[in-house]
């Protein structure tokens, strides 16, 4: 099995997140015009409960094979790894069987507790069977990262999109003619059958990498000798897990908390319910959207600091993060500076809501440190650090409601925003000095002051360059893309310039060649 440096594998993983993401766009849209906006009603009152029942069936393994899959690897125990994906498959697959067939035996029941429209029945039945699809997956693609063997999960869910998609297209058209309801289910049905084909993919990649293995044992063995293999991975599983209830919690309890705060300052619910719609719908898909990136190196990440841990080697452990930090500077620094310049043009062409563009500007200088949120989370993890990374969210969900209830209470949607800029800061900054605390990194400041300085220019070249594109006439859709063309040009120069990168190391995947950080550093 071919196994892909950090910086490959991130850059494998993002080119295919940016590929499915524009599928997942395109069929949205398909999806929305065709099923109207009560079709997509009904799909996402059946959706929500689909989070919580793979959260219990994975336990947070596919994070804890992750790291443990990578040690082995580096101690060449081909034995260990065989055993960790035995005893995970054995924990996942029983308990997403027991929880699918109690969700299923109990759907009546559960429908008329959660859906406030029982057409959304039979889209809750539907995708009632991805939880164990899921749960596998999960930890193939775990193995995998552990292997360090991107390409494969980077394939599996390419091609699980492409199948969700056809299948999904065929359905609804199908059966829009038997009802809404019916239709709103095969789109359900679609999704199971690209996970489906995605885990299919996985299995006879795990199945041809391991042919002529002299190291075989039954799966039987690997679980009679398997109880340390299973302490280690519960304890990194159940901190992840632990993670997860208390972010689908606050997710579900973050609406009513929102509107609440508004309506102690006096704004009626119909005017809280659009202004948490234009913060929630459409200026946080417009944050968020870049971190797709940040994900994708996070992924990798887990897997190579664990290996450098493995082998002793904090030099490594400090080029992994030092790279991870460089990396989500590059992609932060340009999307803040994009989302603060042209935030009221963006969400008027997007969105026809120009109303929207204040809360984006107001957002955007502080969601930059939340595309380095990511990256210090899987250092954590690959440091093995789980249960820090649940203490410090706990920490960062309290404060953060208590900031948003109170500061929304006095100064309405914009204490809101204020809220969540501070719970940014605080689990960014939580997370940072924990690593510092266990291995010692620290910024670099002239670091920090030449991107600050690239932002500005670059802020400038935007302001200036969208001020004349309307000024000879273009519209504002060809204004806006132009300008920010220009921007992102003015950008990379100022980067080359400051010496905050070299032009040898634009083509080396974002700024990083094989020398690491040192051969960046003027």
């Amino acid at each position: 099995m071919q196994k892909q440096s950090f910086v490959r594998g991130t850059f494998i993983l993002t080119a295919a997140s940016l590929t499915t993401r524009i599928l997942g766009f395109v069929s949205g849209i398909f999806l929305a015009r065709t099923l109207g906006a009560e079709g997509i009603g009904l799909l996402m009152m059946a959706h929500p409960l689909v989070p919580l029942v793979i959260t219990l069936t994975e336990l947070g393994l596919p994070v804890a094979i992750s790291k443990m899959v990578a040690e082995a690897d580096v101690k060449g125990d081909k034995l260990k790894e065989k055993r960790i994906l035995a005893v995970s498959l054995a924990i996942t697959g029983t308990l997403s069987v027991i929880l699918t067939l109690a969700a299923l035996l109990g759907s009546k029941y559960i429908a008329a507790l959660f859906l406030t429209d029982q057409r959304a029945y039979y889209a809750m039945l539907a995708i009632t069977p991805i939880a164990p699809i899921v749960a596998i997956s999960a930890v193939l693609k775990g193995y995998f990262r552990g292997k360090q063997h991107m390409m494969s999960i980077a394939l599996s869910d390419i091609f699980e999109h492409i199948a969700h998609i056809a299948c999904m297209l065929a359905l609804v058209q199908l059966l829009l003619p038997y009802g809404i309801e019916y239709a709103a289910a095969g789109a359900m049905v679609g999704s199971v059958v690209g996970e489906g084909v995605g885990l299919l993919y996985l299995f006879s990649k795990y199945k041809w990498n391991a042919r002529g293995d002299a190291n075989r044992q039954k799966a039987s063995e690997h679980l009679r000798h398997g109880k340390r293999t299973f302490a280690e991975l519960m304890r990194m599983g159940l901190p992840t897990t632990g993670l997860g209830f208390v972010h689908s919690i606050y997710s579900a309890f973050q609406p009513m908390l929102i509107t609440k705060s508004l309506a102690l300052f006096g704004l009626g619910t119909a005017m809280a319910t659009k202004q948490y719609g234009m913060l929630v719908g459409y200026a946080f898909p417009l944050l968020v959207f870049p971190s797709f990136i940040t994900h994708s190196l996070s992924t990798a990440l887990i897997p190579a600091v664990s290996e450098a841990m493995a082998n002793r080697n904090g030099m490594d452990v400090h080029r992994r993060m030092d790279q991870a930090m460089r990396i989500a500077m590059l992609v932060g620094a340009p999307a803040t500076v994009i989302l603060y310049i042209w935030a009221t043009p963006l969400t008027t062409l997007l969105y026809k809501s120009p109303e929207a563009g204040p809360l984006l500007k107001l957002l955007a200088p502080i969601f930059f440190l939340h595309y380095f949120e990511a990256p210090l989370h899987a250092v954590l993890l690959g440091l093995g650090k789980a249960g820090t990374t649940m203490w410090n969210y706990i920490a960062m969900t309290i404060m953060k409601a208590a900031a948003i209830y109170f500061l929304g209470s006095q100064f309405g949607i914009t204490g809101i925003v204020l809220g969540m800029n501070f719970g940014i800061c605080f689990i960014t900054m939580l997370n940072f000095f924990s690593i510092s605390g266990f291995i010692g990194f620290y910024l670099d400041l002239r670091r920090i002051v030449k991107t600050a300085i690239c932002m500005a220019v670059m802020a400038f070249a935007g302001q200036y360059g969208f001020s004349y594109a309307k000024h000879i006439g273009m519209t504002e859709l060809w204004g806006m893309l132009a300008s920010i063309g220009f921007a992102l040009a003015v950008f990379m120069i100022a980067l080359l310039l400051t010496n905050s990168i070299n032009a040898r190391s634009v083509f080396r995947f974002g700024g990083f060649g094989s020398g690491g950080p040192a051969s960046l550093r003027k």
